[in-house]
C-alpha cells in the first residue's frame, strides 16, 4: 500500500520532528521501510513508508536513484 507525505514551507525551515510524526502516522501503510528527506534549502520535506509486495529485496528500497543519482 505504501504512504507518502510532505511539507512545503515558503517562510521557515521545515521541522524534521513534524515530518517524523507524519511518517509515524503512516506506518500502518508500509511497515517494511521508511524514509525522510529534506532539501538543501530546508523548504521542502518528504516522508514515505514502504510495503513490500512484489520485490521483497533491498533493491526495491526507496529512494530509487538513476545511475547518475
Amino acid at each position: 500500500m505504501c504512504g507518502i507525505a510532505g511539507i512545503a514551507s515558503f517562510s521557515e525551515a521545515v521541522n524534521a520532528s513534524e515530518l517524523e510524526f507524519m511518517r509515524d502516522a503512516l506506518s500502518h501503510r508500509g511497515p517494511d521501510g521508511n524514509g525522510l528527506w529534506i532539501d538543501d534549502s530546508q523548504q521542502i520535506g518528504l516522508v514515505h513508508t514502504r510495503l513490500s509486495i512484489i520485490d521483497l529485496s533491498q533493491n526495491a528500497s526507496q529512494p530509487m536513484l538513476s545511475p547518475d543519482q
